[in-house]
């Protein structure tokens, strides 16, 4: 069984893992109602994508 003679520093590690990392989803603002949301995806609020209605959105009774 191999075993390393020297202890991998904490800058190696580092640079071995920086791809790793979480980045957060960019957002848009629907050009219908102003929310904001994910580009290329349907409006969850009014249900509008690329300027044409293509879900119905049921509103929250409160």
């Amino acid at each position: 069984m191999a075993v390393p003679f020297r202890r991998t520093g904490v800058t190696k590690k580092r640079l071995r893992r920086q791809h790793l990392a979480l980045t957060a989803a960019n957002t848009v603002t629907c050009p219908n109602c102003g929310a904001a949301i994910q580009s290329h995806r349907v409006c969850p609020k009014c249900g509008y994508y690329n300027g044409k209605k293509v879900m119905d959105v049921k509103e929250k009774a409160e």
